[in-house]
């Protein structure tokens, strides 16, 4: 949209301070062509992601409307909560360990996929869509192992799924 203003976004919460970026993509607007989430940031946290720990703190950068329906445990993680009901993620410190998470994206690729979504593009970009494309080959074993719509088929791989943006439900 040409002229469109850009927004700064100032981030202060438990993993960063001051950090800042600028919007420069209406929300939900302007993905990369081969960069197609099947669910919004809203959708995933309402139907119940990452044991209900992820980005409780953070709901000052994002729209209220996020997190009128997340699903959020208390205190300790809660794998109940997500929508398959059971754990399908590896913890933060993994990822660290392996050298996968950006700087400026702590907390990993589902804060990369919020910040996306609002309208940040980002010198990750490019390997953050190429990890998601990848995340693919689940759905490829789900379809060849399972009867569609048998949702107690993979529910790791399915959860797995839901935290990439990828419905499982629909497989």
């Amino acid at each position: 949209m040409p002229g469109r203003r850009k927004k700064s976004v100032v981030v202060n919460d438990k993993m960063q301070k001051k950090y800042s970026y600028e919007l420069t993509e209406p929300i939900g607007k302007n993905f990369s062509p081969d960069f197609k989430p099947e669910l919004t940031p809203k959708e995933m946290l309402e139907l119940g992601i990452f044991c209900g720990r992820y980005m409780r703190d953070c709901k000052k950068e994002f729209p209220k409307t996020w997190f009128k329906n997340a699903k959020f445990a208390k205190e300790k993680k809660n794998c109940d909560l997500n929508y398959f009901r059971v754990k399908a993620s590896m913890p933060l410190s993994y990822w660290q360990e392996k050298d996968w998470i950006h700087p400026d994206d702590p907390r990993g690729w589902f804060q990369w996929y919020c910040r996306y979504y609002m309208g940040r593009r980002h010198e990750d970009d490019e390997r953050q869509i190429k990890r998601w494309k990848a995340m693919k080959r689940h759905v490829g074993q789900i379809k060849k192992n399972c009867e569609k719509g048998d949702m107690n088929c993979r529910r790791r791989q399915r959860q797995a799924l839901l935290h990439w943006a990828y419905d499982s439900r629909k497989i």
